[in-house]
């Protein structure tokens, strides 16, 4: 037997699809049954990956008792978040005002008007720690829609009422100031956890956005303590159990506040984000280890989430066979005897135990979730030997589920950060799966006038895409076009952004919306300022919107790109962790223009080698800019006059249009772009 969901492509709706709830997508069949029969809606929203989502599903949604009540008395309605994150917006938004907190599962009820009237996140499947329990809930809030009707649709409407107002954006009023981001990371200081890196206490999610733009803020002021923030914190998740010490990745944060005990799902967005922290880490300091780390994180993205058609897909579970961290996690004995088998002896086993500090008993749950416990490194070649060996035994066990749809904004991230760590460590592998996902975002992600899907799976794209996604493909497509030299990869950035801005833009506002008008209309139109765990649509825009003005000449992108931070102005030094890529947009936009135009062949090597030496210097506002002799732009500003001296690949090095000599020598390319400090 199965419901509604069994069509869909989502792996989360495919994973409710054999529940004996009578589950719909959301859609227009469901909501006109709402409306037609007058009962409310039960609106679930969560991800493959969550783990309590899966919980609730065995506890509650695959009890035929809970789904006789559920098909009773409301249309139930699963939504996979990651596919419609206008909806999660939304809603989340109304059940932390009824709750003041959110997460997922998120459950809310609705009038058939969508109007949210109650709400919360995990419900147990009876009373228990104070929580009600799931029929109990389903009880009331069905007595409630039946007895007390006006109350509810009117709860329902004032709800709705407070969200349109919290979403509302004003117009901002004055220009950015130097000062506010110098206040912005003096207060990111106040939060910093000195000993532990990162910020605030348990649970502690990995900062990637905050990270960099601390980068920038000490590139300015040389402030010790600013860089220490960002090191510190790079180390600490380096050695900790979020980060798998074996195949490399991240979890999506640790549970605790010294980044041991990860909730282990690994999401393609924290990757593709941590791996270009990394990497701008390794380019501002030159730590090794930095890079290394960059390496293992694209490695891990390729090898565990890359699909057949070239993109990638989005998560890979937190657990395996019914426990969380069972994948990841180690007893001593096991431990051992794979070491013992790849022939290390029992001194050599020991020494990688105590570093990786697996221990009797273990340190989470009678298990050891490998972690750098010191007190020093085994031998290198020791090291690199038991990580191959334990690999090797860990991949014979059951692996977590993997989400395989293939999300646009997600994707972008995974292009830029691909690209860019081929500009940063000149692995061909890096540059060769950049390609491949330009390819498939251009193959099953590009439609019609210049619109992208939402997601895809299988080679079925469906849902329009959202503004983030246009953002974050367009700057995927940059990174590309800087590290690979393509033009075609430059002008669809430029063809995204005038659809973008075409659908989404606001003018009263001066910032993009989420949704367009292919999208539903539900009680108020999200539009995000602030930097999740992933980035807002309008931070990136800004960012991306401030290159291609640089590229093009076109004025406007530049204007709009400062409309959108005066917007956010007003909160970026009040809520720093909540605008990490916002501010580093405010920081290239108080910065003055730098560029290395690279005029030649892009397939040359020596086109390549002064790409690369440009891209050695930590200078995050530098736009490398290829250009082939028949690119159509050649006539921008920006190009004009450029040529490749005596037919060979030149570097023009420039800042404000003012040109240092052009040269073919990458060294002489590395000493221009170190000199625009």
């Amino acid at each position: 037997m199965t419901n509604r969901l069994a069509t869909e492509t989502s792996p989360y709706l495919l994973q409710h699809a054999t529940n004996p709830v009578d589950w719909y997508p959301w859609g227009v069949e469901a909501l006109e049954r709402s409306r037609a029969e007058d009962k409310p809606i039960f609106l679930s929203i969560g991800y493959s990956a969550c783990h309590w989502c899966h919980v609730m599903a065995h506890e509650s949604f695959e009890d035929p008792a809970v789904a006789a009540r559920l098909n009773r008395d409301f249309v139930a309605i699963k939504v996979d978040r990651e596919e419609r994150p206008d909806l999660d917006d939304i809603y989340m938004a109304a059940v932390q005002t009824l709750t003041g907190s959110g997460g997922w599962p998120m459950s809310v009820f609705l009038t058939p008007a969508l109007e949210p009237f109650f709400g919360g996140t995990y419900f147990p499947p009876e009373d228990r720690h104070g929580m009600p329990g799931f029929p109990r809930v389903l009880s009331a809030i069905a007595d409630a829609y039946r007895d007390r009707r006006e109350e509810v649709v009117e709860q329902g409407r004032q709800l709705a009422a407070h969200l349109r107002e919290q979403l509302d954006v004003q117009p901002g009023r004055g220009e950015v100031q130097r000062e506010q981001l110098d206040a912005a990371a003096a207060r990111l200081g106040e939060a910093y956890d000195p000993r532990h890196g990162g910020f605030g206490g348990a649970p502690k999610f990995p900062a990637p956005m905050t990270l960099e733009f601390l980068l920038r803020s000490w590139r300015r002021s040389r402030d010790a303590r600013v860089l220490e923030m960002v090191t510190v914190t790079l180390d600490r998740m380096a050695d900790g159990g979020i980060h798998d010490q074996l195949g490399g990745g991240f979890a999506r944060y640790s549970t605790d506040a010294h980044w041991l005990v990860p909730h282990f799902e690994k999401m393609l967005y924290d990757n593709a984000q941590l791996a270009h922290a990394y990497l701008e880490g390794f380019r501002a300091t030159g730590h090794e280890r930095y890079g290394q780390v960059a390496r293992w994180t694209l490695d891990f993205i390729i090898r565990e989430l890359a699909t057949e058609d070239g993109g990638f897909a989005s998560a890979l579970d937190a657990d395996s066979e019914g426990e969380e961290g069972r994948f990841y996690t180690w007893d001593l004995d096991p431990f051992i005897e794979a070491l013992a088998k790849a022939g290390l002896d029992v001194a050599e086993s020991q020494a990688v135990a105590a570093y990786w500090g697996v221990v009797p008993g273990g340190n989470w749950e009678g298990h050891s979730i490998l972690h750098v416990a010191g007190p020093g490194a085994p031998a290198r070649g020791v090291l690199d030997r038991a990580r191959d060996a334990l690999m090797e035994a860990r991949a014979l066990r059951v692996h977590p589920g993997r989400d395989d749809k293939q999300l646009a904004a997600w994707n972008g991230m995974a292009l830029r950060a691909l690209a860019h760590g081929f500009l940063v460590l000149g692995e061909d592998r890096f540059a060769d799966a950049a390609r491949a996902c330009v390819g498939f975002i251009r193959a099953h992600l590009l439609r019609d006038e210049g619109r992208l899907w939402r997601t895809a799976r299988g080679g079925t794209a469906h849902t329009p895409a959202f503004s983030e996604d246009y953002a974050q493909v367009a700057d995927g497509l940059l990174a590309a076009y800087s590290a690979l030299g393509g033009a075609a990869d430059l002008e669809l950035a430029g063809e995204l952004m005038a659809r973008a801005i075409a659908d989404f833009w606001d003018e009263a506002s001066g910032t993009f919306f989420d949704t367009s008008e292919e999208h539903d209309r539900v009680v108020a139109r999200p539009r995000s300022l602030i930097d999740g765990a992933t980035p807002a649509a309008n931070s990136v825009a800004a960012d991306v919107l401030l290159r291609l003005s640089l590229l093009t000449g076109e004025p406007d992108h530049d204007r709009r790109a400062r409309s959108i931070l005066r917007a956010a102005g007003p909160a970026l030094e009040r809520h720093p962790t909540q605008f990490g890529r916002m501010l580093a947009a405010a920081d290239r936009a108080l910065g003055e223009p730098v560029d290395a135009v690279i005029v030649g062949d892009q397939a040359d090597a020596a086109a390549v080698a002064l790409r690369r030496a440009a891209a050695k210097p930590y200078q995050p506002d530098l736009v490398i800019a290829p250009l082939t002799r028949d690119a159509a732009f050649a006539v921008w500003p920006l190009f004009e006059g450029k040529t490749a001296r005596d037919g060979q690949a030149t570097a023009y090095v420039c800042r404000g249009y003012a040109c240092e000599e052009p040269t073919q020598d990458p060294v002489r390319v590395l000493a221009h772009v170190t000199g625009l400090a």
